[in-house]
């Protein structure tokens, strides 16, 4: 029950960063690292910080400097959140390397990190849903249809968590396997990005 035990840290993750509240607050990882507890709570922190780097962008009124930084630390915090789910695949990789995969055996579309992923940005968007839900000063109606959202948002959590023991049950079993393809994100490349390779010229 993997997505079971991994979903209250990235609550406590979500808790942990509004008490402040800022995206420039350091992070306190309360498990001991080298974890897979400590790994998935930075991991769904770095998701957390980026979910506001993405609401303070949209302001209409930000400086165009402010603006390019901010995409800047979201560029960057795309490649944080891509190792982050590499690592987290190396966890489980290591973890069933014994597994003998079966003759028949299928590869599913996703690995276990990536649903996870999946899952961590499902807790956060509980969480603001959740705040609209309750805001007090907004309109009844605007409460009532947060509430709806919220219901299929909390449905989407339960699906996930079978979806995500299943396919975890059948790689423990030999019945899928795991193949994972290190992210070949381009943006970032000097190499590869056709903008930054010119600009070397």
């Amino acid at each position: 029950m993997f997505a079971e035990f991994a979903f209250p840290i990235f609550e406590q993750s979500i808790k942990t960063y509004h008490i402040i509240d800022d995206v420039y607050q350091p992070v306190v990882n309360p498990y001991e690292k080298g974890t897979i507890e400590y790994l998935l709570f930075a991991k769904n922190w770095v998701d957390t910080v980026q979910w506001h780097y993405e609401d303070i962008v949209r302001d209409p009124n930000i400086d165009p400097v402010a603006a390019l930084d901010l995409k800047r630390k979201i560029d960057a915090s795309n490649q944080v959140r891509t190792d982050m789910v590499e690592y987290i695949d190396s966890y489980f990789l290591d973890k069933y390397k014994d597994v003998q995969v079966k003759p028949n055996a299928k590869i599913n579309t996703e690995s276990p990190a990536w649903a996870i992923d999946r899952l961590s940005i499902l807790a956060l968007k509980i969480y603001h849903m959740n705040e609209e839900a309750t805001r007090a000063e907004a309109t009844a109606e605007h409460r009532a249809k947060c509430q709806e959202k919220l219901n299929v948002l909390l449905d989407q959590k339960n699906d996930m968590f079978t979806s995500i023991s299943q396919l975890i049950e059948e790689i423990e079993a030999g019945d899928k396997y795991m193949k994972v393809y290190k992210q070949m994100k381009m943006y970032n490349d000097e190499e590869l990005n056709p903008v930054l390779y010119q600009n070397k010229k």
